[in-house]
């Protein structure tokens, strides 16, 4: 598994060039194996994340992360793995037991203080072992359906957090909701432009799933350096797994799993080349 050292670099030569990361939450194989072909496809250095809830759908960490290291190791894209929104910390240890080499922890929902503890326990865990830990703060909503665009990160909360933390990664809360099916979100730029003024570390988009293209671009132009996308990517691979199996001609999984995966690729590959165009 590629370790934290080169994502570290990546993400700070991303808020260096205007570009961006891209991050594509995976639950099945077939969407592991579609981000690290969209990886190859697009050249775009790319995360894979895992959610808790994906992680405790598979039973552990132990059915899924082996698969997903062994996709990265044979691949000759420049794809890490990373925790998203995690709250259980043994759960983390044991991810960075297995090399894991990037974490966030969600803590957003809670007061400053315990959003900063929360921050600082993770950062104990990782130690010696240079992974890169995340943190959110303006809570963006979104969880369970529950759409809540208005949440705001204030930039001097941001720039204390990032200081009392030592986080290296710092999402933050400027229109996007999470779970969004429609891309309509409009971001606060001017806010955006205030945070990165005022903060250090390269800052993370969540929720942009509901956002159009030309508004993440917007962002990525603003500071954003790394940008989560899941909601939409899993509508694309339901839809061409539904469209197979509507034409009553797929009798085995792979007869929709293979054109979920495609299309899942072919829109990752699409995403990743506009965040991170080639350079010229």
């Amino acid at each position: 598994m590629r370790g934290p050292t080169e994502l570290r670099a990546v993400l700070h030569e991303a808020q260096v060039r205007g570009t961006a990361v891209p991050a594509f939450n995976v639950t099945t194989l077939e969407q592991v194996e579609a981000v690290v072909s969209a990886a190859e496809r697009s050249g775009a250095p790319t995360i894979l994340q895992l959610s808790e809830r994906t992680i405790r759908f598979h039973g552990g960490l132990h059915a899924i992360v082996p698969g997903i290291a062994g996709a990265i190791r044979l691949s000759s894209a420049r794809v890490w793995l990373h925790l998203d929104h995690m709250t259980d910390y043994e759960l983390i240890a044991r991810g960075l037991d297995y090399g894991v080499p990037s974490v966030m922890v969600d803590a957003s929902q809670l007061p400053f203080e315990e959003n900063v503890r929360a921050a600082c326990r993770v950062l104990q865990l990782v130690g010696g072992t240079g992974g890169i830990v995340e943190a959110e703060l303006g809570h963006i909503g979104g969880k369970g359906g529950a759409h809540a665009t208005g949440a705001r990160t204030d930039p001097d909360e941001a720039a204390r957090f990032v200081e009392a933390s030592g986080v290296d990664l710092l999402a933050v809360a400027i229109g996007s909701t999470h779970a969004q099916r429609d891309r309509t979100s409009r971001l606060d730029i001017p806010l955006l432009t205030e945070i990165r003024a005022r903060v250090s570390v390269p800052l993370v988009l969540h929720g942009s799933s509901g956002v159009p293209d030309d508004e993440i671009l917007r962002a990525v132009k603003a500071g954003i350096a790394k940008v989560n996308m899941s909601t939409h990517l899993n509508l694309v691979f339901t839809r061409a797994a539904a469209t197979a199996i509507e034409t009553g001609l797929a009798s085995d999984p792979r007869d929709y799993l293979g054109p979920a995966r495609d299309a899942f690729r072919d829109e990752a590959a699409r995403i990743g080349t506009l965040l991170a165009p080639p350079s010229t």
